[in-house]
C-alpha cells in the first residue's frame, strides 16, 4: 500500500517507510509467466528442435536459464484466445500420430507437436508450477475431466492409464485451472453472455473439484469494473458444499481473473497508465468482498484473490496479434512495465497471481533469434523486481509532484493519482528493506528526503537509458540494470529523470 500527498513540482519531496510495519504477504506467483501457441512464443521460443541452443528434447536452454534466472513460480498455457478451439487430447502420444489443426484465434495452423507433456516437462527443467487453461469455446465438460484425470489421477483409470502409456506414470500434480479465457470477448470462438457463462463456469468447477478436490480454479473475469466481473462472481462465488465433500471451510471458486494492456505513443500517458491496473484491482476486490457478503459466505472460507493472469505493455495496432505481436519495447515501456509491478506490491493482499503476457517473443521482454537472446528493455524490472521484491508488502507514503496531463485510459484521472515518483516497498524474507522508486517524469530529477532508512550502507540498483525512446537490439543492448555506487543513507537521494531505482539495505 502507498499513500500520496501532491505537492507542487518546485518543492522538495520525501518518501516515509517503516520496515517494521507489515501489511501483507506477496504471494511469489505475481512473477509469474505465459506460454500461448501464438506467434513465435512455443515454436521458436520455448521449443526450438534443430537448434544448436536447444537441448534433447528441443528446448532452447537459453530461455530455460533465463526463466530460471528470474525464479518464475508459474506460467499459464496454452491461452489466451487459442485454447478456445484446442483439443488437448490432439497434443498427446505419437508425434506422427498427432492431427494438424486449423488455428483461429490467430489465423494459423496447428502440428500439435507441442502439447500437455512437453509443456509439463519444461515447466519440471524450469522448476516453475504449470496454470492450465480450459477450453471453454468448442470444449466439453467431459474433455476437461479428462484433462484432469490424465494431469493428476493416480487411478486406475482411462486417462491416467492413458498418461502411463505416454510415458508418464507418476501424475504431474497441476493445481492450477482456469475456467476459460475472455469468453465475454467478441474475438473469441464461443463468447458468451454473462449468463450463460455464470452456469457453466459453475457447474464446470463442481465437477472439477469433484474429481480433484486439491485444485484451484480461477473465474474467467475481464478487466475489472465491469458488468461481466460483478455478475459472474454474484453468481459463482457461493457457499455451495456440493462437490467438496461437505466441507464448510471451502469454496468451489478460488481466485477471478481479469486482463488488462497499456500502452500510448506518448511517454508520460505510457508510463502512468498501469495506474487504471490499480484501480480495476481496488474495484475488483470489492465486488468479491461484495458477493461474498449477498451471499452469505461464511470468514470461515478464504477470501478468493485476483489473477491478473494477462497484463503488459501492447499496442495491438504497433504489433498486431495476427502477425505475431512482436513488441519493440522502449524505456518508457520498461518505466510502464516497473510501475505494473509497484501495483502487484502494492496491492499484494488481494493479488494471488500475474502472468506478464508473454514469457518469450509475443510482447515479451525476452526475444529469441537463431543465435541467442535479447533481453528487452522491459526484462530489466522484471529481473530486479522477481529477485529482490519478495516478502512483505510495507507501508508507504510519498510526497512528490503529480502529473496532471492526459491519461491513458482517460478514466484514470479523477479516480486515481499519477505522482512521478512511484513507490512500492517491502520486507524480503532475508531481513533486507526494499525500496523501488519510478520516476516517470522524462526532464526532471528529483532530490528526495527518505525518511525510515536504518543503514548506513544502501545497496542501489538502476534501470535508466539515455532518452524514453531506447530499445534494446541484438548486440546492443542500452537499458539494463545497473548496480550503482551504494548510498550512505543520509540527507537526500536523488532519484535521475525516467529511471526505475531500487534502494536495499539491512534492517
Amino acid at each position: 500500500m502507498a499513500t500520496f500527498t501532491t505537492i507542487f513540482e518546485d518543492e522538495s519531496p520525501s518518501i516515509t517507510i517503516n520496515p517494521l510495519h507489515k501489511l501483507s504477504k506477496i504471494n511469489d506467483n505475481i512473477y509469474g509467466g505465459f506460454t500461448e501457441h501464438m506467434g513465435r512464443c512455443i515454436y521458436g521460443g520455448i521449443y526450438d528442435p534443430g537448434n544448436p541452443l536447444s537441448d534433447e528434447n528441443g528446448y532452447r536452454k537459453d530461455v530455460i536459464e533465463a526463466m530460471k534466472d528470474i525464479n518464475v513460480p508459474v506460467v499459464r498455457y496454452p491461452g489466451g484466445n487459442f485454447v478456445a478451439t484446442y483439443h488437448w487430447l490432439d497434443g498427446v502420444g505419437p508425434r506422427d500420430k498427432r492431427p494438424k489443426r486449423p488455428e483461429l484465434a490467430w489465423i494459423g495452423l496447428e502440428t500439435n507437436e507441442f502439447g500437455t507433456d512437453e509443456f509439463l516437462k519444461w515447466c519440471e527443467i524450469v522448476g516453475t508450477a504449470p496454470y492450465l487453461c480450459l477450453n471453454f469455446g468448442t470444449g466439453t465438460l467431459d474433455e476437461a475431466l479428462g484433462w484432469l484425470e490424465y494431469c493428476n489421477s493416480t487411478q486406475d483409470t482411462y486417462y491416467a492409464n492413458l498418461r502411463r502409456q505416454n510415458g508418464r506414470e507418476e501424475p504431474y500434480n497441476v493445481k492450477y485451472w482456469a475456467l476459460g479465457n475472455e469468453m465475454w470477448g467478441p474475438w473469441q470462438v464461443g463468447q458468451m453472455t454473462k449468463e450463460d457463462y455464470s452456469k457453466r463456469a459453475y457447474q464446470w468447477a463442481k465437477a472439477m473439484k469433484l474429481l480433484d478436490p486439491t485444485i484451484t480454479l480461477i473465474l474467467c473475469g475481464q478487466d475489472g469494473p465491469s458488468s461481466w466481473d460483478y455478475y459472474v462472481l454474484k453468481e459463482c462465488i457461493k457457499h455451495d458444499v456440493h462437490g467438496l465433500g461437505g466441507d464448510r471451510t471451502k469454496s468451489l471458486i478460488d481466485m477471478h481473473s481479469i486482463h488488462m494492456y497499456t500502452a500510448d505513443k506518448e511517454h508520460l500517458p505510457n508510463a502512468t497508465a498501469p495506474r487504471a491496473a490499480e484501480r480495476a484491482i481496488q474495484i475488483t476486490s470489492a465486488l468479491i468482498s461484495l458477493a461474498r457478503i449477498e451471499n452469505g459466505v461464511p470468514n470461515s472460507v478464504p477470501q478468493q484473490t485476483i489473477c491478473f493472469d494477462e497484463w503488459n505493455v501492447w499496442d495491438p495496432v504497433r504489433a498486431p496479434g495476427e502477425e505475431g505481436a512482436e513488441e519493440k519495447y522502449t524505456l518508457s515501456d520498461a518505466l510502464s512495465v516497473s510501475v505494473w509491478l509497484n501495483v502487484f506490491i502494492r496491492q499484494s493482499a488481494v493479488v494471488g497471481m500475474a502472468n506478464i503476457a508473454q514469457s518469450v517473443n509475443v510482447i515479451s521482454p525476452l526475444m529469441t533469434t537463431k543465435e541467442g537472446l535479447v533481453k528487452q528493455t522491459t526484462w530489466w524490472p522484471l529481473w530486479l523486481f522477481s529477485k529482490y521484491m519478495r516478502g512483505s508488502t510495507i507501508a508507504v507514503n510519498v510526497r512528490c509532484a503529480e502529473y496532471t496531463g492526459r491519461t491513458a485510459p482517460e478514466w484514470i484521472r479523477g479516480t486515481i493519482e499519477t505522482p512521478y515518483l512511484d513507490c512500492s516497498a517491502t520486507v524480503s524474507d532475508d531481513g533486507y528493506a526494499n525500496l523501488a522508486v519510478v520516476n516517470v517524469h522524462e526532464e526532471k530529477e528529483f532530490a528526495t528526503q527518505i525518511d525510515g532508512v536504518t543503514a548506513d550502507k544502501v545497496e542501489v540498483w538502476k534501470v535508466t537509458g539515455e532518452g524514453v525512446a531506447a530499445v534494446n537490439t541484438s548486440g546492443t543492448e542500452t537499458v539494463t540494470a545497473i548496480q550503482g555506487e551504494g548510498w550512505d543513507g543520509k540527507g537526500k537521494f536523488t532519484f535521475p529523470k525516467h529511471s526505475l531505482t531500487l534502494l536495499r539495505w539491512k534492517i
